[in-house]
């Protein structure tokens, strides 16, 4: 995460001194470091347990971002799934902010934990022996945008507090209505949203959403119902098979591939001087 995107994140969460700050997708920690320098106490997860405990080496960490900047260590990173979440069920009103970006399936897709065989059932939960605990790396399968948002937004209902805010990209594909794809849920109202365009092909819209209502089960129902709605029509959008392709396959498509399936390929479109394929990725 862009440092200066970090910054203007945790000034969109509203980050104070005092407060308690959660990134569920930490990482490196970047918008952790930025919210400590506002003041805030920091807490952060990642479902990898190398990036949380090693990162790439012990003067290469998180722990060593916070002391390049002299800032106080967050209070604890955990390795957690964001599809399971650690947290008691009867635990709320935690954190005063959520900030994150979600992986979003263009550079990287997310994962969860479970692995194939064990989510498709042909394996039973199993017990890691004691003796391989420490370097066990937990299986994991393929974690869609659609639920991934999901979980994320009923975790930040039940563990924000009445007025906590919200932060969190969500990417979009030129042409889309940003009006009619955002997530929404009971617990939150959208104060504000703004577009970081990273190309002609799609951008990313930084959401701040404030918690205005008490989480209760009623509102958990409504938000279920909206997701399945939301799933159907977002799938609709991002179907590899249809038109325009999914989000993926715009971000790394070449110009010519990119052309051929939105009928302009007959067409005499003004290209760069050189004619090489264009792709994406390094604009992620």
């Amino acid at each position: 995460m862009d440092a200066e995107i970090a910054f203007l994140m945790a000034n969109q969460a509203l980050v104070q001194p005092g407060k308690l700050v959660y990134d569920p997708f930490v990482g490196t920690g970047s918008i952790l470091v930025a919210a400590a320098h506002f003041g805030a106490m920091t807490m952060g997860a990642d479902i990898d347990i190398r990036v949380v405990r090693d990162g790439r080496g012990p003067s290469c960490n998180v722990w060593s971002n916070f002391k390049q900047y002299n800032l106080p260590s967050p209070v604890s990173l955990v390795r957690a799934d964001n599809n399971l979440p650690p947290w008691r069920r009867e635990l709320e009103e935690v954190f005063d902010a959520i900030i994150c970006d979600p992986p979003y399936g263009v550079r990287a897709g997310g994962r969860k934990s479970g692995g194939r065989k064990l989510l498709k059932g042909a394996v039973g939960p199993y017990a890691i022996p004691d003796d391989k605990r420490r370097d066990h790396i937990p299986s994991t399968a393929p974690y869609t945008l659609v639920e991934c948002v999901h979980d994320l937004l009923d975790v930040a209902a039940r563990l924000l507090v009445m007025g906590g805010r919200l932060v969190f990209f969500y990417p979009i594909a030129v042409g889309e209505d940003s009006a009619d794809i955002f997530p929404d849920h009971g617990c939150f109202t959208l104060a504000s949203h703004s577009e970081q365009i990273l190309s002609t092909r799609y951008s990313r819209c930084l959401l701040t959403m404030e918690k205005t209502a008490k989480y209760t089960a009623e509102i958990a129902a409504q938000a279920r119902e909206k997701h399945l709605e939301f799933r159907k029509n977002h799938a609709k959008l991002l179907e590899e098979t249809r038109e325009n392709g999914s989000l993926h396959s715009k971000v790394f498509s070449t110009t010519e591939d990119l052309e051929l399936s939105l009928g302009l390929s007959g067409m005499n479109i003004k290209r760069d001087k050189d004619s090489k394929p264009k792709y994406r990725s390094k604009c992620v």
